[in-house]
């Protein structure tokens, strides 16, 4: 059965932010985890985050939408049908069969590998990057730089959650790319 888009649940007044729990502590001392699971569980904030980014981008002639692995997948493949284009997987190292092109990045706590498979998108392929969450932004900077250097035009990064002080917002920015949140949480 298809759907219009609810356009009360487009209103800044529906909060997405009351429907992300924080976990204390987790998964160190000192980490206010935002879990956006209790968002996906909630048909209507599920729903209000897929419409609300479909709608900003529903004019700006995407070839394909990029998700991030894990959550990204999720947020990515439902705005990418919604926009009536294609999804591409960004995965963690040796997730991928077929030939890859990867990009190594450092994390607080170590170094990680970030893949996409040759060809899934085609030079001046206009794309959106999707992810849950932004907070430094390590592994987002690391999949926009994999992607630039497939020459893909990036239209925008856009995630669910924001936490604009941890400074990932403006790393992202630094690289040219503008970027969009729906939800954020600061002092985290």
């Amino acid at each position: 059965m298809a759907r219009g888009i609810d356009e009360s649940i487009l209103s800044e007044d529906f909060s997405l932010e009351s429907l992300i729990r924080t976990i204390p502590d987790y998964p160190k001392p000192g980490i206010q985890f935002r879990d956006i699971t209790t968002l996906l569980a909630d048909p209507t904030g599920l729903r209000a985050s897929i419409d609300r980014i479909a709608k900003r981008y529903a004019s700006a002639q995407i070839d394909c939408v990029a998700g991030i692995e894990a959550r990204g997948f999720i947020f990515g493949t439902a705005i990418a049908y919604a926009l009536g284009v294609g999804f591409i997987p960004i995965r963690k190292s040796g997730k991928l069969p077929g030939e890859t092109i990867g990009r190594d990045f450092v994390l607080e706590y170590g170094e990680d590998r970030i893949e996409i498979h040759k060809g899934a998108i085609q030079p001046g392929n206009r794309v959106l990057l999707v992810d849950d969450l932004i907070a430094t932004g390590g592994t987002a900077e690391a999949a926009l730089e994999l992607l630039k250097e497939i020459e893909a035009v990036i239209v925008e990064a856009t995630f669910i959650v924001a936490l604009p002080d941890l400074g990932g917002i403006e790393r992202l920015r630094k690289t040219g790319t503008d970027v969009f949140w729906l939800s954020e949480f600061a002092g985290d």
